[in-house]
């Protein structure tokens, strides 16, 4: 019989096994094992395993088939850690640790939220003040051109309640910004939601004069009581209220609150608003889409009535990027986590309030600095006087044809 025993070969004689003189080796006796003296020099006392020691770090597993002291050294799982020599076991980290590179020690898990040093965050840092900059100062130009037709067409108020709460809007995304805490989670939501509520019920208003301007054309119209002030107040105010006192409900009954999420990333902790009421948000969003879809249904139907001082035109485009921008953002929204979801929101504030103020008030800044001559009370009676022939021609065309439809119905 021969085995890689310390170098040596046993020789099996008659039931009794010798190692050879020169190798030393083990001897099996009547008692046991028994070590040549020559051996004993040469290799020490042995070891009563087969194994290397299982460092810290590291845990022991047994080899299948062979004797308990036979083992191999696996490392620990994520999130785990071992202190000892010889582990049987590893340790769970807390939630808020992790171990490190050794897995022998828990350390404090990195926070990751959106600082202001991130490149996407900088970019958002640098474009909500240059447009809200660009808002001021279109505001700052209709003031000075409050009186020409241009600025007085479709009233100017709502125009500068719009530019106000454009300005508002964009910068509530620094309160998305930087380490969550409990006031930024409560007024953050509300605060976006109530100022771009009042730019989108300021719209609606907007469009339904648009409307009404033109029904009241007809003579002995019902439409002329509903012309002047009033009715775009009642319209901002009551649109405007009901997110009011949804935002109000929430942060009774169900406010948002800072939370650490442990678990949807290894090795990080995610600081973030727990919303607190979903339904909430939702019926907020939901709320500003519907204006924004009546608006784009009403402006769409007569976006062709008069030409550079028609807005319908403009809302329509306006609407038509709002709606784009947060069907879009919506669904990333959703299955974005940490900061992603906060990129996520504040690109679809910035984009819709860019759009909003891009395509209604840009037009009209052109007009204002490099079409003057547009902009004066001879062109706006020349338009409108032309615009009020060509929709009442198209309504005594289409009444004709419908008459004429009737008539041969009958034959």
């Amino acid at each position: 019989m021969h085995g890689p025993l310390y170098g040596g070969a046993l020789e099996e004689r008659g039931g009794e096994a010798f190692s050879s003189p020169q190798k030393p080796m083990f001897i099996p006796g009547k008692k046991g094992l028994l070590l040549t003296s020559s051996a004993y020099k040469e290799v020490g006392v042995p070891q009563g395993r087969c194994s290397e020691p299982c460092l810290p770090g590291t845990r022991k597993k047994m080899r299948e088939g062979y004797h308990i002291c036979c083992y191999d050294c696996v490392p620990c799982s994520d999130g785990e850690i071992s202190v000892i020599m010889d582990s049987e076991s590893c340790q769970t980290c807390p939630d808020d640790d992790w171990p490190n590179e050794a897995k022998n020690v828990c350390v404090p898990k990195p926070q990751e939220f959106l600082y202001f040093q991130d490149n996407v965050a900088l970019l958002f840092i640098v474009s909500s003040p240059v447009f809200s900059v660009i808002s001021i100062l279109i505001t700052g130009l209709f003031v000075v051109f409050r009186n020409t037709p241009i600025v007085t067409a479709n009233n100017r108020s709502l125009s500068f309640v719009i530019l106000l709460c454009l300005v508002l809007s964009m910068s509530s995304i620094f309160l998305f910004l930087s380490r969550p805490a409990d006031i930024t989670c409560l007024l953050r939501q509300v605060f976006f939601g109530i100022s771009f509520t009042i730019v989108l019920s300021s719209v609606l208003a907007k469009t339904i004069m648009v409307c009404i301007a033109f029904k009241a054309t007809k003579p002995g119209s019902v439409w002329r009581k509903y012309l002047g002030v009033k009715l775009p107040i009642t319209v901002v105010l009551v649109c405007s209220c009901a997110q009011v006192i949804t935002g109000i409900t929430w942060l009774s009954v169900s406010p948002p609150f800072v939370e650490y999420d442990f678990h949807s990333f290894p090795g990080k902790t995610i600081v973030q608003c727990n919303e607190g009421s979903v339904l909430a948000f939702y019926i907020m969003v939901g709320y500003m889409g519907l204006l924004a879809a009546v608006s784009f249904v009403l402006a769409f139907m007569v976006r062709t009535l008069p030409d550079i001082f028609n807005e319908a035109k403009y809302i329509t485009f306006s609407m038509l990027v709002f709606c784009s921008v947060w069907i879009g953002a919506i669904p990333a929204y959703l299955s974005s986590k940490g900061k992603q979801m906060v990129i996520v929101e504040i690109f679809a504030i910035l984009a819709s309030s860019i759009g909003i103020l891009g395509c209604i008030f840009f037009p009209k800044c052109y007009y204002i600095l490099l079409r003057p001559e547009m902009n004066d009370r001879k062109h706006l009676l020349g338009s409108i006087f032309g615009s009020i022939i060509m929709y009442r021609g198209r309504v005594e065309h289409a009444t004709c044809l419908q008459t004429d439809t009737n008539m041969n119905s009958r034959y």
